[in-house]
């Protein structure tokens, strides 16, 4: 069975976001930073699985990246270190996702399966998206057919199908639509977001109808506030900045977790 599969209809997936320094290999890593960047990335994703999280998602944050689905080897090799580290310092039931941003999905599935991740997150897996780097232009043939010949097969694929990473570019097509076409080319589960609740329950509505099995990932805008309510409705969530003790890019806070889980936890009685 891919390792993605939610448990089932009730157990609501908290996966806290590890946002990493920018990494070797990018513009703006600073020089003999690295054994830091690891030891902090560990020391989050250790918050998160005392605090109860299903897992994390390790996302690089280089602030300048290529649009193309590719990676600099030493920022790869990098992300293998801090994936590998992430694991062993977590249990097997702790689900480990790596994203390596903007859309370096291949590359990201390769960190996953070597390093012992479950699941990956594509910013963009069908269409194209316009960012503040360039048009994103994914290629799922050519993710699919890497996923199958690295036998990467039991690592998940979440594609973004309407978030703060991916918005379809060129002609009228629902979050519905995007989410049945990304489940046709292989995707595992999708996520989605907005920042106004009661459109972003709208939209997991919709995809709901569209394709009934498929897992909804909550891609941001949840909170201590909100999360009872939105998780109601989806599978899971991506959860970050409610989570660091100083805003977005600050330790991630044990407290502040365990206090979201259990909302969650209490919300699904």
């Amino acid at each position: 069975m891919n390792s993605w599969a939610v448990p089932d209809g009730r157990h609501k997936l908290v996966l806290g976001m590890v946002h990493l320094a920018p990494l070797p290999g990018t513009p703006f890593h600073q020089p003999h930073t690295f054994p830091e960047i690891l030891d902090t990335a560990v020391a989050s994703a250790r918050a998160l699985y005392d605090g109860g999280a299903d897992g994390c998602l390790i996302q690089t944050v280089d602030r300048v990246y290529s649009v193309a689905d590719e990676s600099d080897p030493a920022r790869t090799v990098a992300m293998g270190l801090i994936a590998r580290a992430v694991v062993e310092a977590t249990g097997g039931a702790f689900r480990v996702g790596v994203q390596m941003m903007r859309n370096a999905t291949r590359a990201s599935l390769a960190v996953a399966q070597v390093a012992g991740g479950d699941y990956v997150r594509a910013g963009a897996l069908v269409g194209q998206t316009l960012t503040a780097h360039g048009m994103v232009r994914p290629d799922p043939l050519e993710v699919m057919s890497y996923r199958r010949s690295i036998d990467a097969e039991s690592v998940g694929i979440v594609a973004d199908i309407d978030s703060m990473h991916f918005t379809w570019h060129g002609g009228e097509k629902t979050t519905a639509e995007v989410a049945r076409a990304a489940r046709t080319v292989g995707a595992d589960a999708v996520s989605l977001s907005h920042p106004d609740p009661r459109t972003a329950l709208h939209m997991i509505a919709s995809v709901r109808e569209a394709v009934p099995h498929l897992p909804i990932i909550l891609a941001g805008h949840t909170n201590h506030d909100n999360a009872a309510r939105l998780l109601a409705a989806a599978d899971g969530a991506f959860v970050g900045t409610c989570l660091e003790s100083e805003g977005w890019g600050g330790k991630v806070d044990t407290g502040l977790v365990r206090r979201y889980v259990d909302i969650v936890r209490e919300a699904e009685r």
